[in-house]
């Protein structure tokens, strides 16, 4: 077997990890450190989130936005009940995507006032839900409209609605764009007034305009250019609709950095921006209340994934770690969960001898599958079995979004810290 000679110690080549402490090449998470927390937890792999983390990211953009643009958490980046609970008494609102999301966010005690309910394929019987929850619907087709007319009608209840509108532009440099051209998102733009019309026949509470054009953005010049597209579009369509607007989301897509070169997210403009388009708001929509939504950009940075070295295996002069965690459990950091072209996330191993010297070292699951790799060639803190492999930026898009049954191995556990 060759085994590699370790190489000297340089720039990471991700974006640094600064929110988390490092004690003598150990991990501080909540307060703890990774080796006790894992003790703690009682098993790897686990997701551990810090609650010190999500409260000052929350108070990090009170600071940075206007007073009067209410913070909504978007529930689909990471749907813990601990978590949302926690969320639910820090932002203004809850968005939820489905009737088992709208679920965690009532038993979590958020206000039904506040919660918004989205999603491109809102069965019959969840849209009756979200009317005897007294939720807003943001609808997406008007398929959806006849359903929550009868719900009301059934339930004495309104139906409170605001239209998911398509723009006819894309939020540029998104990781993922969600609106421009043809989308299962939303109704399109040019085809919104007729929908309106339906909106007052029905007897329908419209309330305003859902718009959401992308995600994981770190541009702030072309979240502001968004902002101010969405904001011009909802006062032309306000002209078209059954009453005053009184509920205006703009979307999100503050991203995080993840990958060489990039860097956090700048949010004095973001800010100055929302500042003028509420002064606007303020004299042409009166009523309207703005509303941003957030998901990854307020959980993302707080989580942390661990997974536990099994073997360290050398082959024709790679190291591999063979954890006990993988896709299976971490989708997006395996790179199948939307990339392109595949970039590691952010990791280190921490373990508690104080190791200095890196190696380059691949990181891979249990799983019979080569696309089981949660690291690749990364230098890292040489490695034994028994350390742990830590993968930052793992607050969302994590255990709910990864295939926890594939090759029936033991679920991760999640925990919330601190």
């Amino acid at each position: 077997m060759n085994e590699p000679s370790s190489v000297p110690r340089r720039a990471p080549v991700h974006a640094p990890m600064s929110q988390f402490a490092v004690e003598n090449g150990e991990l501080i998470v909540g307060g703890q450190r990774l080796s006790v927390l894992a003790e703690r937890v009682g098993q790897t792999p686990f997701y551990a989130y810090d609650r010190a983390l999500l409260k000052a990211r929350v108070a990090q953009l009170r600071a940075a936005l206007p007073s009067a643009v209410k913070l909504h958490y978007a529930m689909k980046a990471n749907p813990m009940p601990a978590v949302v609970g926690l969320m639910a008494g820090l932002v203004d609102g809850i968005d939820v995507a489905s009737a088992g999301e709208l679920k965690v966010a009532l038993d979590a005690g958020a206000d039904p006032a506040e919660i918004s309910f989205a999603g491109p394929g809102k069965r019959d019987i969840e849209l009756r839900q979200a009317v005897a929850s007294g939720v807003l619907v943001n609808v997406e087709s008007a398929r959806e409209l006849p359903v929550l007319a009868r719900a009301s009608q059934d339930l004495g209840l309104p139906a409170r609605v605001a239209l998911r509108v398509n723009p006819d532009f894309e939020l540029k440099g998104s990781g993922m764009k969600m609106s421009g051209g043809p989308k299962q998102f939303g109704i399109d733009a040019e085809a919104l007034p007729p929908v309106l019309a339906e909106v007052g026949r029905l007897g329908l509470d419209f309330e305003g305009f859902h718009l959401f054009a992308g995600s994981q953005n770190l541009k702030a010049e072309s979240i502001c250019e968004a902002q101010q597209k969405c904001y011009e579009l909802a006062l032309r369509l306000a002209q078209s609709a059954p009453s005053a607007v009184r509920f205006l989301n703009l979307g999100g897509g503050f991203g995080i950095p993840y990958f060489p070169g990039e860097t956090a997210l700048d949010l004095a403009p973001i800010g100055a921006n929302l500042q003028g388009i509420g002064e606007r708001a303020a004299k042409e929509m009166p009523q309207a209340e703005l509303v941003i939504e957030l998901g990854r950009y307020l959980v993302g940075e707080a989580g942390v994934y661990v997974t536990r070295v099994l073997d360290r295996k050398v082959s024709r002069g790679q190291v591999f770690l063979v954890t006990d965690g993988g896709l299976h459990h971490h989708l997006s950091a395996s790179g199948n969960f939307g990339q392109v072209i595949r970039k590691n996330y952010p990791a280190m191993v921490s373990q508690t001898r104080g190791e200095t010297a890196l190696e380059s070292a691949s990181v891979v699951g249990p799983l019979c599958t080569p696309l089981d790799l949660l690291a690749d060639k990364m230098d890292l803190a040489a490695a034994q079995p028994g350390d742990l492999a830590v993968v930052f930026q793992s607050g969302a898009y994590g255990a709910s979004a990864s295939p926890q049954g594939f090759l029936g191995h033991p679920a991760v556990v999640e925990v919330l810290v601190g």
